[in-house]
């Protein structure tokens, strides 16, 4: 079967409490598309993630150790979020790519948070990078419907962006310094894996669009490709 990447963003996992009703709906859209497609869910480390990075960066810790405490924080995420869909104890979640594609082959569907540490790396980039070794499209779930021309939290008259090239979606994404725990609906990272590697990427924020994008019909998103 097709196999699709989703990233979570811990934004809507847990934004400061536990988002129950969006976490429900989106289990509920996983296994409603799960005979039709296999699933690698990475999850983000949300509010839990930053609080940890910035703790860190206040005792002047190094970048290293704030993306270490970042990755924990995704991993934390991803076991609460099989424990919600009733996977097995003893699975636990993949650490790596190899365990990934033995889980994936067994069951079908397979949560996780960050893999092995890789500098200057989010959630989003080893989504990115598990769809290249995959051969499949990639989608993001955060916390706003897409791409803007700014960011629609702070600017009203921020213009909505449906579609943008691989070469576009980088030049915006390396605008922004990276740090641990950044916040930005793709990081730098993921963008040069997708362009580099050509992965037909979605953004969105609801899961009743992710259902929508499964079905083949329209959805509320931008898409990045060509």
């Amino acid at each position: 079967m097709k196999t699709v990447v989703v990233s979570l963003g811990g934004s809507q996992i847990i934004p400061s409490e536990v988002n129950y009703p969006y976490i429900k709906e989106f289990k509920q859209v996983i296994l409603k598309n799960s005979k039709n497609y296999n699933f690698v869910i990475v999850c983000g480390g949300g509010s839990l993630a930053r609080k940890y990075i910035c703790a860190i960066e206040k005792e002047k810790g190094s970048f290293y150790y704030q993306s270490l405490v970042g990755i924990s924080a995704t991993r934390a995420n991803a076991r609460f979020l099989s424990y919600f869909f009733g996977f097995d104890p003893k699975w636990g979640i993949p650490h790596n790519m190899r365990t990934l594609k033995k889980y994936l082959r067994k069951r079908g569907i397979v949560i996780c948070g960050g893999l092995e540490y890789k500098p200057n790396q989010t959630s989003d980039s080893t989504s990115a990078d598990i769809a290249h070794k995959l051969g499949s499209e990639f989608v993001n779930l955060t916390d706003v419907n897409g791409l803007y021309t700014k960011n629609p939290k702070e600017f009203k008259d921020a213009k909505f962006i449906p579609e943008i090239s691989w070469e576009g979606f980088h030049r915006r994404a390396s605008e922004i310094k990276f740090k641990p725990g950044q916040h930005f609906v793709l990081d730098q990272n993921a963008s040069k894996i997708i362009m580099e590697k050509k992965i037909k990427t979605y953004i969105m924020k609801n899961p009743k669009d992710l259902n929508n994008l499964l079905k083949g019909k329209k959805f509320k998103g931008t898409t990045i490709f060509g």
